[in-house]
């Protein structure tokens, strides 16, 4: 029987061995194409291509097991669930209903709101303001209840006063700048990283410190190229994947 074929990764001496082969062998299964077979490869096979010990593997792989991504048997070998869950997509399609609908399917808590100084990272997208109005939300899949994101959004001040509590538990602020606050969307840019999870967004998200995480920022302007919102949104790396649609008409 043909085995599955696992990516490769260049391990960090500093962080724990058994912790960075799971997370790549995670991503490899998740990732995987439904023809891809599901035996994977024996322990000292999966050892020697990570270049790990035997040990080590044993531990990344109880790791996966007890997530339920993969399933061990006496003397058969251990084989990919068929059901592993894949996750939802985070797809940049183009237009603000796009994205609107992007977060269908997902409560929403509000975590914090108020004002604060233009954090130095974000000051190039408001010249001339010293502070703007915060929102901290935590969304969570509507059926599971499990934390999928989290979302801090930077908006103007003189937009704040039209931004609805109530609103913003139940539509992502693109919707709630555009249909409640009437504000003239023009355009949007995307940024998409790959990090590792901190403290906080490792609580906030039930994961395990340093575990993959999407990095998403962005940036809302109006027609005159004012920035009217920095949304900056950590999304579970386990439940999406990026997905960018190219138009070539």
């Amino acid at each position: 029987m043909t085995s599955f074929a696992p990516d490769s990764i260049v391990l960090n001496r500093k962080l724990p061995l058994w912790y960075q082969v799971s997370q790549s062998l995670r991503a490899s299964i998740l990732g995987r194409s439904p023809r891809d077979p599901l035996r994977l490869p024996t322990e000292e096979q999966l050892a020697g291509h990570y270049g790990v010990s035997v040990l080590t593997m044993r531990q990344a792989l109880k790791e996966l097991e007890d997530e339920g991504l993969i399933t061990r048997h006496r003397r058969r070998g251990t084989f990919i669930e068929p059901g592993a869950r894949r996750g939802a997509p985070v797809r940049l399609l183009g237009s603000v209903d796009a994205i609107v609908a992007q977060q269908s399917g997902m409560t929403t808590e509000l975590l914090g709101h108020g004002h604060a100084s233009v954090p130095a990272h974000l000051a190039e997208h408001f010249p001339g303001l010293g502070e703007v109005a915060t929102y901290h939300r935590l969304r969570s899949d509507e059926k599971t209840g499990e934390p999928t994101n989290h979302a801090r959004n930077y908006v103007r001040p003189e937009l704040a006063a039209r931004i609805g509590l109530d609103d913003l538990a139940r539509w992502p602020m693109t919707k709630v700048l555009r249909d409640a606050v009437g504000a003239d969307i023009s355009r949007i840019t995307d940024t998409v990283e790959a990090r590792l999870a901190d403290p906080e967004t490792a609580r906030l998200l039930d994961v395990p410190l340093l575990s993959p995480i999407l990095h998403y920022t962005g940036v809302t302007y109006d027609g005159a190229g004012r920035v009217l919102d920095v949304a900056v949104i950590h999304y579970r790396g386990d439940r999406f994947s990026f997905t960018v649609t190219l138009d070539a008409t």
